[in-house]
């Protein structure tokens, strides 16, 4: 084993590596053990047993997938409980996360408790060795959704690794301790093996937040640009992918986005279903993705849970999961459904998890992974979805359009036909009714791009817009009501405590839609109400309404400590009693310390963003007057206290 001293001595680099990559883990193939982890890196770094246990069995694709050469996907985690105090964490989370938390996009929050692993599997025939191959995978587990980042990373320093050994990844680490710190709104270089990355990462949109105090028709204006804002900002509208620039030393690649993939190269081949596909994932119904390539499903999951975004996906996800995973019972065994999307290769899934409610179906790998516009591409559907089984936007139809009409009318005998057909035949498997109709139009001007051989990241951008624009739609009416809970002006006193924001009441809330619904901004057409109700029993939902809750707290918090600010507490105390003015000065200790406290320890940076300098100067000042008016002894003991 070698020394961790190294990292023991620079603590101080060894939290910024923390900050982007909480360890990287070896795992390879044991004759006796089978799957098992052979080295953690920095070697300091403590993993549970059961959390080496779920990696290890992560690390290896299922065995019928047939996975040889490399092969790359990711997966998500559940992080146990730390116990005990350690050093600049809170929660699991450094203090550097918590503050990244309040500050960036909601779809880029470090996970307080999950870890996100990148593996770079490595299976190639070795007569050298007892089972005649060479097995082992390289995982990058980090706290950060930066999906398309760590798969770039991934891919450069597995390889090495393997071609290298140990040595590479003690370079490795020490490398990634002198990057810089998580920082919004400029460009990032992170250098690796002969590489540059370069990123950045957009900071949200506060005026979300000041904008809760101003009227209600700035409001909508404040709501409607920063939902763009803080989605729109972080992709680039002409391109998603990683540009290179060769330099004489090193390459340098630009990465438009640190976590967004292309998803139109997962939803290809079920354009048809994508209205009915982000119903699913907003009203966070629970899902499993089925497919022959840990590769595939993973990609397919985290373009699921992107479809919503600006919105947070607040249910669980395994973009890979497997038999042995320690959540297996409480995920498939529970009499209710989970609000979750897996991701999985075992064909045991098919027959484990046919209850489910929604399942979807992956082209097999050895299949074009291309949706054909002018042959059959052996889709068959089974869903209650309202398609229209006349709708010619989607050409898979015109060479199956029997299938889904015999599907639908399959008696309850027949019904094993149709477990048969989920084996074998890729689609989109639910008896879900969506509330919405579907955009023909918008099919239509997908399905011509891939005729004009469009190029797949443009195809991109235009899904990722629409997606955008139903999500905005949909979340913009419920962003303007509760901007409407915060008490008025008036109600706040610099002599009392902050007040709360008013309950969020669902029927007054669809009262509101008639005159200000999503239809004022979407043409779709349907049951908005409808949907509104079953978003409201979801996760989703009730993730999105406790943090906009928060922030209207923390708001409020940053309001009365500007009214104390601005508050004559001189002629305040010209009539109060000795004990009144000390239980004021203790208050002001109160106040100060908080944003002491907020400034040291990283809780609550949005109230502090919001505190003026100004506002702190001021209550220091009330302080010291408040002080002066009385007697020594008084003084002394405030002054010890």
């Amino acid at each position: 084993e070698e020394s961790s001293a190294n990292f023991t001595t620079k603590s101080g680099s060894w939290d910024r590596m923390n900050e982007w990559i909480h360890c990287i883990c070896i795992i390879t193939f044991d004759l006796e053990l089978g799957q098992a982890m052979e080295r953690i890196y920095p070697e300091h770094v403590q993993l549970t047993e059961q959390e080496k246990m779920n990696i290890c069995y992560l690390a290896f694709p299922d065995s019928n997938s047939g996975c040889m050469g490399d092969t790359q996907f990711h997966i998500r985690l559940r992080a146990a409980p730390r116990t005990g105090k350690i050093k600049h964490q809170t929660n699991g989370l450094s203090m550097q996360h918590i503050k990244f938390n309040s500050l960036c996009l909601p779809t880029q929050k470090a996970d307080a408790g999950h870890y996100w692993g990148f593996v770079y599997f490595r299976q190639i025939k070795d007569s050298s060795l007892k089972r005649g191959y060479f097995q082992k995978s390289l995982i990058l587990l980090t706290r950060l959704p930066f999906i398309n980042l760590f798969y770039e990373l991934c891919a450069l320093i597995a390889p090495a690794y393997f071609d290298n050994g140990n040595s590479c990844l003690d370079a490795i680490c020490d490398t990634i301790c002198n990057w810089p710190s998580l920082k919004f709104g400029e460009t990032l270089s992170l250098p690796m093996l002969g590489n540059v990355y370069q990123i950045i990462i957009p900071m949200q949109n506060t005026s979300k937040l000041s904008s809760t105090t101003t009227s209600s028709s700035s409001n909508n204006n404040n709501l409607m640009t920063t939902a763009t804002t803080n989605s729109l900002v972080n992709f680039d509208t002409n391109k998603l992918t990683t540009t290179t620039v060769t330099t004489t030393n090193l390459q340098t690649h630009f990465l438009t986005s640190v976590n967004e993939i292309n998803i139109f190269k997962s939803f290809e081949p079920f354009l048809s279903e994508i209205h009915l596909l982000w119903e699913l994932v907003l009203t966070a119904e629970p899902i499993i993705v089925m497919g022959s390539s840990p590769t595939d499903v993973a990609y397919m999951v985290q373009s699921l849970m992107s479809m919503i975004s600006p919105l947070m996906y607040c249910a669980e996800s395994r973009p890979y999961f497997t038999i042995h995973d320690s959540e297996f019972k409480e995920f498939t065994q529970n009499k209710h459904h989970p609000s979750i999307i897996l991701g999985v290769t075992n064909p045991f899934f098919s027959k484990t998890l046919q209850h489910w409610p929604h399942t979807i179906r992956l082209q097999d790998r050895n299949h074009e992974y291309h949706l054909n516009t002018s042959s059959s591409s052996n889709n068959s559907n089974n869903n209650g979805s309202g398609v229209d089984s006349n709708d010619n936007t989607n050409p898979r139809k015109n060479t199956h359009h029997n299938s889904q009409q015999h599907q639908q009318k399959l008696s309850k005998i027949k019904l094993a036909v149709a477990n048969k057909l989920l084996d074998t035949s890729p689609g989109v498997y639910t008896q879900y009714k969506t509330y919405l109709q579907k955009d023909k139009q918008f099919i239509k001007k997908i399905l011509s791009g891939i005729k004009s051989k469009r190029p797949s990241s443009v195809q991109t951008v235009l899904l990722r817009r629409h997606l955008l624009e139903l999500t905005q739609s949909f979340m913009i009416p419920l962003e303007r009501y509760i901007a409407s809970l915060m008490p008025l002006q008036k109600d706040i006193s610099p002599f009392k405590a902050a007040p709360n924001p008013n309950q969020f009441k669902q029927d007054d809330f669809l009262s509101t839609l008639d005159q200000s619904g999503p239809q004022l901004t979407s043409k779709l057409k349907g049951d908005w109400k409808g949907l509104y109700q079953r978003f409201f029993r979801s996760a989703n939902f009730k993730g999105w309404y406790e943090n906009r809750y928060l922030e209207l707290q923390q708001t409020l918090q940053a309001l009365q400590l500007q009214a104390l600010s601005d508050a004559d507490l001189v002629k305040w105390s010209q009539d109060k009693h000795e004990v009144e003015i000390v239980d004021m000065i203790l208050k002001l200790k109160t106040k100060l310390q908080l944003c002491n406290d907020q400034s040291n320890c990283g809780n609550n940076f949005q109230t502090l963003a919001l505190i003026k300098s100004e506002t702190r100067e001021n209550l220091l000042k009330h302080l010291e007057n408040m002080k002066k008016s009385l007697p020594d002894d008084l003084k002394l003991i405030l002054s010890n206290s």
